[in-house]
């Protein structure tokens, strides 16, 4: 019974059972009529907005490289014991963060 867990497998078992699921959805769905509402943005009854929110992915990766940097370098401080050689890694770690959060 354990062979079924083995991913090729239980690929290939998956695959009919979401397209079987997948066409009983479309089949309860019923039929689309094709309008111009559909095809516009909708933005809670206002006029939806042209310029994007933020110009670019400058600001993500800003934020993600800071979590990043946060989250190991605390991970890797909690798995092992305070010593004084763990002082330059903490000192590194402060560095990096103050110039990420600088930008």
């Amino acid at each position: 019974m354990e062979i079924i867990l083995t991913p090729p497998l239980a690929f290939l078992i998956y695959v009919p059972f979401v397209m079987a699921l997948l066409l009983f959805g479309k089949g309860m769905a019923g039929t689309s009529k094709k309008s111009k509402m559909k095809e516009t943005i909708y933005a809670s009854g206002e006029e939806a907005s042209t310029n994007p929110a933020a110009p670019g992915y400058r600001p993500f990766f800003l934020i993600a490289f800071f979590f990043a940097v946060l989250h190991l370098g605390m991970l890797i401080i909690g798995s092992g014991t305070f010593t004084f050689s763990s002082v330059p890694f903490l000192l590194g770690l402060m560095v990096s963060l103050i110039a990420l959060l600088l930008g």
